[in-house]
């Protein structure tokens, strides 16, 4: 992980960021990484599950089940992710 630039500005190059800077930093990159396993994730197993015969477009039941397992993907990382945060707290 790059720490070096700051969105904030930090004064002289080559000197830590502040612990503000740093945090907000690894919080934007941490939420990026996750966006993109979610979307990996999603990706792969939706795919997989739901698109049966490849083509130009997607049928109706096609996309109804992309969609119902976006939403349970969706449901399923928002329990397990209350459940970690309150073991946190």
């Amino acid at each position: 992980m790059d720490f070096s630039s700051s969105s904030s500005g930090s004064s002289s190059s080559g000197s830590q960021p502040s612990p503000e800077v740093f945090m907000d930093q690894l919080k934007s990159q941490l939420a990026q990484a996750y966006a993109e396993e979610f979307l990996e994730t999603v990706r792969g197993k939706c795919f997989s599950k739901c698109i049966t015969k490849p083509g130009t477009s997607l049928s109706g039941g096609e996309s109804s089940c992309v969609s119902r397992c976006v939403d349970r993907y969706i449901e399923a990382t928002g329990i397990v992710s209350r459940a970690l945060f309150s073991q946190t707290r």
